[in-house]
């Protein structure tokens, strides 16, 4: 995935950070607790395409 485009992407739910999980392909979003597919190369930011994320895979986040 292109940094660029990494920086400029926010969370469709809070408009909070996203953070780049890439052996799940997902981007992760602390705030909305919500992991976006990524699909071909191509983020998928549709909260009904996004998965709930774990209380352990949260608390990865929390040392970010």
């Amino acid at each position: 995935m292109d940094s660029k485009l990494l920086e400029v992407l926010v969370c469709p739910v809070t408009k909070g950070a996203l953070y780049l999980q890439r052996e799940q392909s997902e981007l992760w979003c602390k705030s909305s607790r919500l992991a976006y597919p990524i699909r071909d190369d191509v983020p998928v930011m549709l909260e009904s395409e996004a998965r709930e994320l774990s209380e352990a895979e949260l608390k990865t986040l929390s040392s970010r």
